[in-house]
């Protein structure tokens, strides 16, 4: 059984956050490629930046969500991957109208079931390096319901409650 579990969703919905709570509780996760790559490309001078380079930014992603993958291929425990390869493939697609997303999902799949974290107006924030706005957000939203439904994984939407309450809800959904 696939033990890589997808946390993905609408920026600014609490995704963070809620992998900060299952990493407490004693889970690996691994942080979104798309913040460490803004933090690399900063640091460096580089322009593989979502708001300069979109099409260098996802493709960065994308390499970055495969070794990711690789690093934590021996594992027999529950993994949480902020977000992934298929986020980086559909921004990449939507880019460039390039059909990638497609043979990476089959050749490097998740676990089955993905949590999405829906538009949440509320906790939503913009932040330096989230620069996009709510209605970009809920855009990305939506092209990532319909990419995780195409590839065929049964997706569970986050419910809108405390940290805790979500944490228990992922971890009630893949033990049954």
């Amino acid at each position: 059984m696939n033990r890589f579990v997808v946390i993905s969703g609408c920026s600014g919905g609490g995704k963070s956050t809620l992998l900060s709570e299952l990493n407490r509780r004693g889970y690996q996760v691994i942080e979104e490629p798309g913040r460490r790559i803004v933090q690399e490309e900063r640091k460096s001078g580089g322009n593989a930046l979502p708001w300069i380079n979109p099409k260098a930014f996802a493709r960065r992603t994308i390499e970055m969500a495969l070794s990711d993958r690789k690093e934590v291929s021996a594992t027999d425990s529950w993994v949480f991957f902020d977000r992934g390869l298929v986020d980086a493939a559909t921004a990449l697609e939507h880019l460039t109208a390039t059909p990638v997303l497609d043979e990476l999902a089959q050749h490097h799949p998740y676990h089955s079931q993905v949590f999405l974290t829906p538009p949440w107006q509320e906790i939503y924030s913009q932040d330096t390096d989230r620069k996009h706005d709510f209605s970009e957000a809920t855009a990305e939203y939506s092209r990532l319901v319909e990419a995780y439904s195409l590839l065929g994984y049964k997706i569970f939407l986050i419910p809108k409650n405390n940290v805790v309450e979500r944490a228990e809800f992922v971890i009630r959904s893949l033990e049954t």
